[in-house]
């Protein structure tokens, strides 16, 4: 049976498509095949960390409006056979989305799909509000911050409140926890919320921490998913999400601030 995922947070720039992008090109490689789809009309920018901005033809707004179908608008990764993107808009607003034609769109997505990603815009707004209603399981994203994670748990009270499944008094949308651009280094000075305050504050399962790195400004640059830079710190703890999420046992790393010997502590190195 097909699930719906949404990557949501409440503050802009957390990482929330790069998060959409790696999650579904994960789940691509470990065999599952996968959509994901960017809610956020006007901006579109998941294209472009996939790496297919030149490849947009139709977007999710003309198959809602019949002008086109789904297999006009869906875009097939060049390099996973298991992975498609479902564009968004760039020139129409918010209002083009309704629950009907969203509704339409992912029950024909759940015919041929075993995961279907939703990428949501930051905030509470209707794009916002169209890629949680129909979710099975949430992504919270966060940044180890006080305004990023008051925002989030704004967020995991919309979950609650605002999707199909609450409107039905149906089992509640299974939320996981990620957060991001962490660095132990600067928690142990006092410039970041730890992964415990966070913990505290928000009371929701930790699915995954992504160090702060700027392998992950250079992959979205080069329009390749960070998850695929298996080097990377960032890119292996965004594969240790995915293998959590499909039900596996991974230690979560990179909570700890690097130890370093006496050459580094002596020459800064």
């Amino acid at each position: 049976m097909s699930k719906v995922i949404v990557v949501t947070s409440g503050k802009g720039g957390v990482g929330k498509t790069t998060t959409s992008a790696s999650f579904a090109t994960g789940l691509a490689m470990k065999g599952h095949k996968t959509v994901v789809i960017d809610f956020d009309v006007g901006l579109r920018n998941l294209d472009l960390i996939m790496g297919c901005e030149r490849r947009v033809v139709y977007d999710f707004v003309n198959v809602i409006n019949g002008e086109a179908t789904l297999k006009q608008a869906l875009i097939k990764d060049k390099t996973h056979d298991k992975l498609f993107i479902l564009p968004a808009s760039q020139t129409r607003d918010k209002d083009a989305f309704t629950k009907e034609g969203v509704e339409k769109v992912i029950d024909e997505l759940r015919e041929s799909f075993d995961y279907i990603v939703c990428d949501s815009p930051a905030g509470i707004e209707k794009g916002a509000i169209m890629a949680l209603y129909f979710a099975d399981e949430a992504l919270v994203v966060t940044n180890p911050e006080v305004s990023s994670v008051r925002d989030s748990d704004r967020i995991l009270g919309i979950l609650a409140a605002k999707s199909k499944r609450a409107e039905e008094g149906a089992e509640p949308i299974k939320e996981h926890l990620i957060v991001t651009r962490y660095s132990p280094e600067r928690v142990e000075s006092g410039e970041m919320l730890s992964i415990e305050d966070i913990n505290d504050l928000l009371g929701i399962n930790l699915m995954g921490v992504i160090p702060e790195s700027e392998s992950v400004l250079q992959a979205s640059n080069s329009g390749i998913p960070v998850i695929r830079d298996s080097q990377s710190s960032s890119g292996q703890a965004y594969d240790d999400v995915v293998m959590r999420f499909l039900g596996e046992e991974v230690p979560m790393r990179f909570l700890d601030a690097e130890k370093k010997g006496l050459f580094k502590r002596i020459f800064g190195a």
